[in-house]
């Protein structure tokens, strides 16, 4: 993250604007509706800024910009605060420069219009439903793209989100005196926002809404806080790459007041969880399991019981080797609720991602998904009900056994000539997929630095993956 988002309170005051066109106007326009104090100076300052900032009480200055003019007091008068923010908005690059070196000597924040290097903050596309306002930044590299990003939100959001918000702000200190719990506050708020108080307020009809939700506190304030209960969310985050969440996946992630994730779950994948759940990695890896299965089986019945919504959040898909069974049945003999949501299981991304269609009318009418690992971490794998040449076959958790699961294989019949795969962090930006045979894949693998997470893929539709490869990430090795 190159910026801090932050939101600058600039109400009464001090601002200096250089410059006196068309870029200066929206800037002052902006500072004027942040109820800011403008002063502005430049050689030719346009009629229609020279009105506005009159007409706000401004300052102006006629002149080219100066060094001296950094000192609020020397043009805002004597005792005038130092200015909070310069934008400098002419169209001379020197200028602008010295704007921004005298600036960050007095250390105010400056913002220098289209020239990123010589800001220390950023102005963004505002979309602005006071008091809700979001802003949106590409830290000045892509603003067109920014603007498109600012007009698709708008979209999604509105008018009225304002009046909403604002009917929120109304009854926001009642309900924190109402309900003194702060995860009951947050549910009733979600549950306003989500249900038909929300409909109200954005159709116009706030003092309905404000009757709705006044009634709805009143029941939420009878409810015991020993008495509310806590549900689980077991979801599936996929293979890594987030965009292949589904959107119920991301609004449980939205909800959770705590989530506990593997070391599966993608860094992209975590950056969508709400902001201020508390995170409890309970990561296993092959051998070494960080919390047993038991514990983390028991930490969610525990979690449940004390009122929380508990985010169980596995890499792919919970019900294919994630031992999602196991938990949900500790839940169900819990009494605790529990929703699962399916995510998209390794197997089908990786081999996606990698241009490997799992089955194909010319080469596999069925696929296998396959683990060496059992409850007791020992193998016991039917080899010889895998050497169909119209079956795909696909290894989870394979990159240490590769060499014995290819070996084994061919000693049980598989022709040694059947191309194979190995597909490294597949579906993110540092996926590698590595094709060869049966016999010589280990030999591939052993020439190149590969680490886990890994997708054996052992087949006759392999062959395919050359032709048909589309997302241009790491390296292909073969």
């Amino acid at each position: 993250m190159d910026y801090l988002p932050l939101f600058f309170d600039l109400k009464g005051k001090n601002c200096l604007l250089i410059g006196g066109g068309a870029i200066a106007l929206r800037k002052a326009r902006l500072l004027l509706k942040a109820k800011a104090t403008i002063a502005v100076v430049a050689p030719n300052i346009s009629d229609e800024l020279r009105q506005l900032v009159e007409e706000g009480r401004g300052h102006l200055v006629s002149r080219v910009y100066a060094s001296s003019d950094i000192d609020a007091s020397q043009i805002c008068g004597v005792n005038a605060k130092p200015y909070s923010l310069v934008i400098a908005a002419c169209d001379d690059d020197q200028v602008n420069r010295q704007v921004s070196a005298d600036a960050q000597a007095s250390n105010i924040p400056v913002n220098v219009v289209d020239n990123p290097e010589l800001c220390t903050v950023i102005t963004p596309a505002i979309i602005d439903r006071s008091p809700l306002i979001i802003g949106v930044s590409s830290g000045g590299r892509a603003p067109v793209l920014a603007r498109m990003s600012r007009a698709k939100i708008e979209a999604l959001l509105p008018s009225s989100y304002g009046q909403l918000a604002q009917l929120a702000s109304r009854l926001r200190e009642r309900v924190k005196k109402t309900l003194a719990n702060a995860d009951k506050r947050r549910y009733f708020w979600e549950q306003m926002f989500e249900g038909r108080a929300s409909e109200l307020a954005l159709s116009g009809r706030v003092d309905d809404a404000e009757s709705l939700m006044l009634e709805e506190l009143t029941r939420a304030a009878k409810d015991n806080d020993e008495t509310t209960k806590g549900e689980v969310y077991l979801v599936g985050g996929g293979p890594g790459d987030p965009d292949l969440l589904t959107f119920k996946a991301l609004r449980l992630m939205q909800q959770a007041d705590v989530v506990l994730y593997d070391r599966l779950v993608s860094d992209g994948v975590m950056e969508l969880v709400r902001r201020d759940a508390d995170r409890i990695y309970v990561g296993k890896k092959r051998s070494d399991h960080a919390v047993p299965q038991q514990d983390i089986n028991q930490r969610l019945v525990e979690l449940a019981r004390q009122g929380k919504r508990v985010l169980r959040l596995k890499g792919g898909d919970p019900f294919i080797f994630g031992r999602g069974g196991e938990e949900i049945e500790t839940l169900a003999e819990n009494g605790i609720p529990f929703q699962v949501v399916p995510g998209i299981t390794a197997a089908s991304g990786c081999a996606a991602y990698a241009g490997i269609p799992l089955t194909h009318r010319d080469y596999a009418q069925s696929v296998r998904f396959i683990t060496g690992h059992l409850k007791d971490d020992s193998t016991n794998i039917k080899w010889g009900e895998l050497i169909d040449p119209a079956q795909t076959l696909v290894f989870y958790m394979s990159l240490k056994g590769l060499d014995t699961i290819c070996s084994t294989m061919i000693k049980h019949g598989r022709d040694p000539k059947t191309p194979a795969a190995l597909v490294e962090k597949g579906t993110t930006r540092a996926q590698r997929v590595f094709t060869s045979t049966l016999q010589d894949l280990h030999k591939v693998v052993g020439e190149n630095e590969v680490h886990a997470p890994t997708l054996l893929i052992i087949g006759g539709v392999v062959d395919l993956q050359s032709k048909l490869s589309w997302f241009n990430s790491g390296e292909q090795q073969s």
